[in-house]
C-alpha cells in the first residue's frame, strides 16, 4: 500500500432544485451514470440493469480514456438513503477510488449533493508523474457531470 502522502482528493458540489429524495433516487438508477458521463469516455454499464443498489451491490463498467479501454469494478460500501452511498473499486485503473456522494436538505426546499472522491494512482510513487494529466481529466469529467445533472434535473421545473 503507498503511503498518504500518494493519496489525492477531489470534491465538487452542487445545488439543485428538488427535494432530496428526487436528487437521491436519480443517483441511485445506476443507469443514469451512462447519462452524466462525458461520451467520449464511451462507458457502459456491464452489470444486467436494473441494478438493485443496496450495501455490497457490485457493478461492472467498460470504459476507455486516452484512446486505451479497460474495465471497472465497484461496490457499494455504504449505502444510507437518502443522505449518502459510497462506492468503492475493487478493479480498474486506480491503486484506490472511494467515491462518497452526500445530499443534505439546502435553503428552500433544494438539495446539496457533494461528491468526495479519495484516490490514488498506480504505480507509486512513480505514478504520480502522470498526477497533473489525471487530476486535469477528473476536473473535466466532474464538470460535465455536473452540467450534465443539472440540465437533467433542471429540465423538469423548467416545463411546469
Amino acid at each position: 500500500m503507498a503511503p498518504s502522502g500518494y493519496t489525492h482528493t477531489i470534491a465538487y458540489s452542487l445545488e439543485l432544485p428538488l427535494p432530496r429524495e428526487e436528487v437521491f433516487a436519480f443517483f441511485a438508477d445506476a443507469a443514469n451514470l451512462q447519462l452524466i458521463t462525458p461520451p467520449e469516455l464511451d462507458f457502459v454499464i456491464i452489470t444486467p440493469l436494473p441494478v438493485e443498489m443496496k450495501q455490497g451491490a457490485l457493478i461492472d463498467y467498460r470504459l476507455s480514456l486516452f484512446g486505451i479501454p479497460f474495465s471497472w469494478q465497484t461496490e457499494i460500501t455504504e449505502w444510507a438513503p437518502p443522505d449518502r452511498f459510497v462506492d468503492r473499486q475493487l478493479s480498474g485503473p486506480y491503486a484506490e477510488w472511494v467515491h462518497c456522494h452526500e445530499f443534505r436538505d439546502g435553503p428552500g426546499g433544494t438539495t446539496v449533493m457533494t461528491d468526495d472522491v479519495r484516490y490514488r494512482l498506480p504505480l507509486a510513487p512513480l505514478g504520480e508523474l502522470v498526477l497533473p494529466l489525471v487530476r486535469t481529466q477528473l476536473e473535466r469529467i466532474f464538470t460535465y457531470r455536473r452540467n450534465r445533472v443539472l440540465a437533467l434535473l433542471q429540465a423538469p421545473l423548467q416545463r411546469d
